[in-house]
């Protein structure tokens, strides 16, 4: 598997970009970016957070994708990269989904890996 070409090393899909787009456009504001990013915690060790942020962190790595700025702090870039941002929209779940390829393992919540 090749390496993203983005920036930031995390794709975002055309389902996860239009979602996103659509609820900043909601907001009504331009100067939101959607930051995901890597924090301790979770029973596996490492917990994903992914938001709408008006923050510019020193070191933040950021690609424009579908329309959205995306933006990744630098502590989080080595976990994320390769990661694929999705959208689910199904009768059985709907919400954001992040599959990495860097996870050796997650818990059965699904909201945690290491």
């Amino acid at each position: 598997m090749t390496a993203p070409s983005t920036s930031t090393g995390v794709n975002l899909t055309d389902a996860a970009a239009a979602k996103a787009k659509a609820l900043l456009d909601q907001e009504g504001r331009d100067d939101l970016s959607l930051r995901i990013a890597v924090q301790p915690g979770g029973c596996a060790g490492l917990r994903y957070q992914l938001y709408f942020d008006d923050r510019n962190l020193d070191g933040d790595v950021a690609d424009i994708i579908g329309g959205v700025r995306l933006v990744v702090d630098k502590m989080s870039i080595p976990y994320l990269s390769g990661a694929t941002i999705d959208f689910a929209d199904t009768i059985e779940s709907q919400g954001f989904t992040i599959d990495n390829p860097n996870a050796t393992g997650s818990c059965a919540c699904g909201d945690s890996f290491n």
